[in-house]
């Protein structure tokens, strides 16, 4: 009689106990954009599936979103219909629009251990310029980047250019451009000396040449820009050039998505792009390939950019404790190292690159470290209130110059117009 009650006892209290840990099973729903090739989508998978075994009480429904431009559109339908996700990965440069919205909360408030709050301050200053504002740090950095120059050294040495030696200013990417360059005797090109990307998100890949140039597309409290600025104007006056006055690079909108592919073919011996695309570049290469920061004109420079996690309002305490949990366990360093050798983002601790995993690693791959060092020289990425609307200004200005419908002064001040336009309210 005592066995039989015991072993009731012990049962119910083992029902109690399950019920309680269903009961304090958290939920979440985390949306991710991918836009480059490689290995993306399965290592957010592998990542999300490692943090659900080490915690059993967690499930993370991982939604791959589609582009950024995707992810933040559906982000945002999913909140103003009452259903938003609890995290997720836009682009960096969408924080001032998520604030506008009043979408997101600052991690800060869930950040409460010294412990916590030291993992704060151990990411790359040049990062965080695009994940805090007003005191608050409402974008913890992932998928970050920066552009870098990648060349074919085989193409290289057959121009004979030192393949080892990239180009380091506008000028020298203009002669080494002009020895690239493959024409036969009616003008057609097999080979392009550079490929700079125009579609997209071209305001990026051009505010490379900006910064190099000394200007900044916009300040940091994002509700002014320096669009009509002379350096900006000189800026992209080069860019057309590089087409329509050297001859060095394909006329017209030159797509992003495609470019890799070019520089893998042969049809490119140079190209801008992130260096979220290193990974793809090193496994698909069928040549050696060198990487190298943004030449300079004034100054080196790039921006940066890439996706910050951010913390979606809505969700309830225990949702955000947990989502901020999984934010710093896929950014501690092991995680951080497995996604960097899977992508080629940039590890965006200090602490990940200090691990024997990537030391190893930047051993065997050095161009691995070209986007880290260029972080110091690279700025923030062009931020504003109203995001999509000022920087689609900006891509239409720049589209009208590559085309020739305008000159770059006339497409630039029109830009600059309409963005203090649209800014006026926020100042």
């Amino acid at each position: 009689m005592l066995k039989s009650t015991l072993l009731t006892a012990v049962t119910a209290t083992a029902l109690t106990f399950s019920t309680w840990a269903t009961a304090q099973a958290v939920d979440l729903q985390f949306y991710f954009p991918v836009a480059v090739g490689g290995k993306a989508a399965d290592t957010i998978k592998e990542l999300t599936d490692g943090y659900m075994s080490a915690n059993p009480d967690v499930k993370i429904d991982a939604v791959y979103a589609g582009s950024y431009q995707d992810t933040v559109a559906k982000a945002i339908t999913a909140s103003r219909g009452g259903n938003p996700p609890q995290l997720s990965v836009i682009l960096s440069a969408d924080m001032f629009t998520l604030i506008d919205e009043d979408l997101i909360t600052p991690f800060d408030d869930y950040l409460t251990t010294d412990e916590e709050k030291e993992w704060l301050t151990g990411f790359y200053p040049a990062f965080m310029e695009n994940s805090q504002t007003g005191g608050k740090t409402y974008g913890i950095p992932f998928q970050r980047s920066t552009p870098v120059l990648y060349w074919n050294k085989e193409a290289f040495k057959e121009a004979g250019l030192d393949p080892e030696v990239a180009p380091a200013t506008w000028d020298e990417m203009v002669s080494f451009s002009e020895k690239l360059t493959k024409k036969d005797a009616n003008g057609n090109v097999s080979q392009w000396g550079v490929r700079i990307p125009s579609s997209g998100f071209p305001y990026w890949l051009f505010q490379g040449l900006a910064i190099e140039n000394g200007a900044i597309l916009a300040n940091a409290e994002g509700n002014k820009t320096n669009f009509d600025d002379p350096k900006v104007v000189e800026a992209l006056e080069y860019l057309v050039d590089l087409s329509t006055k050297h001859e060095v690079m394909a006329p017209g909108i030159i797509e992003w998505g495609a470019t890799p592919k070019a520089f893998f073919e042969g049809q490119t011996a140079m190209m801008w792009t992130s260096t979220g695309n290193l990974t793809n570049v090193h496994d698909n290469a069928p040549f050696d390939f060198g990487v190298a920061m943004l030449p300079e004109k004034a100054q080196r420079g790039a921006p940066t950019g890439g996706g910050n996690f951010y913390l979606f309002k809505g969700a309830s305490d225990e949702q955000l404790d947990a989502a901020v949990d999984f934010v710093q366990w896929i950014t501690a360093p092991d995680q951080s190292a497995k996604w960097t050798m899977a992508t080629g983002y940039v590890a965006p601790r200090p602490a990940t690159w200090e691990t024997d995993t990537m030391k190893k690693y930047a051993e065997g791959f050095p161009q691995v470290l070209v986007a880290r060092d260029q972080l110091d020289h690279a700025k923030a990425e062009l931020a504003t209130y109203q995001n999509q609307r000022v920087t689609g200004v900006l891509n239409d200005a720049l589209a009208a110059a590559i085309t020739g419908q305008k000159t770059a002064e006339e497409a630039l001040s029109e830009a600059q117009k309409q963005a203090d336009a649209i800014l006026a309210e926020y100042r």
